[in-house]
């Protein structure tokens, strides 16, 4: 069903849509601009407006991004977008990683933000952390998913066990997130 939102004095419409599968309130925002609010049959759709407004920052600035986004984005036009939102991300991945590596202390080199085609982020066996510019279009709580896994990967260059390991100390949840990004239409 259809609703709107006030956020930030801007009037948003997005569509609200009840699932019995779902476990928590799921925001997400398709490339045209369209807001999709998923909640789970237990909630009161009056919380998704609290959720909504908490997440108003990433909401309208990834809004904004979308519909500024005349027509298909071609190379030239990616790489326009990856100027526009290169230090913004860069912001972002030095702030999350200064935020988790309080608590795993990991030594690394550089941090470079990237056009990547292919992965949100990746770690060099030299301690050199990459990560795409478009995780400044992702929740924040799967930019920090993927900020944590490439912190990790200092430690532990695998999928081990003990690479899963380290991840749960500051993502208990890892393994939802994980399939929410591989799920959802965040992708590259």
């Amino acid at each position: 069903m259809k609703k709107y939102i006030e956020l930030n004095s801007e009037t948003i419409e997005y569509t609200l849509k009840v699932n019995s599968r779902a476990k928590r309130i799921n925001v997400r925002i398709k490339h045209g601009g369209e807001v999709i609010a998923t909640i789970p049959r237990s909630i009161h759709q009056g919380l998704v407006e609290d959720f909504m407004k908490r997440k108003s920052e990433w909401i309208i600035r990834t809004i904004n991004v979308f519909t500024s986004l005349k027509k298909q984005i071609t190379k030239k036009d990616d790489r326009l977008q990856f100027l526009e939102l290169k230090e913004e991300a860069r912001r972002l991945v030095h702030s999350r990683i200064e935020h988790y590596n309080a608590f795993y202390q990991f030594t690394y080199h550089k941090v470079a933000i990237r056009n990547q085609k292919t992965r949100w982020g990746s770690c060099s066996r030299k301690g050199n952390l990459n990560f795409s510019y478009k995780l400044v279009l992702l929740p924040p709580h799967l930019a920090d998913y993927i900020v944590i896994h490439e912190l990790c990967h200092l430690k532990e260059f695998n999928h081990s066990p003990k690479f899963w390991d380290l991840v749960a100390k500051t993502l208990p949840n890892h393994k939802e997130l994980r399939k929410e990004l591989l799920k959802s239409s965040h992708h590259l």
